[in-house]
């Protein structure tokens, strides 16, 4: 929509506890992790109903965790991802 492209890559880091993450401050604020099963949850998952000037409504996925929310973009790959990874759970 914006001339972007996104190239959206998953790994295993391993234990997350020793990693260090070194984020670029004009891209992200802050980092956080989601653990696979936190995300299966039915509570932390719901979605967000939009609806543009002209009428035409969507709604896209939302993913929970505290104070923190996965949405727009990163909600759909996410989703996408749960669909490849679990299917039939999610």
């Amino acid at each position: 929509q914006h001339g972007m492209t996104v190239a959206p890559v998953m790994a295993n880091l391993g234990p997350l506890e020793g990693l260090t993450l070194n984020p670029n401050p004009e891209e992200a604020e802050e980092v956080f992790t989601l653990p696979l099963a936190h995300l299966l949850r039915e509570e932390n998952q719901g979605y967000t109903h939009f609806r543009t000037a002209s009428g035409y409504g969507y709604t896209l996925p939302v993913f929970l965790n505290g104070p923190h929310k996965v949405w727009g973009l990163t909600a759909i790959i996410t989703e996408l991802t749960l669909e490849l990874l679990v299917p039939g759970r999610y």
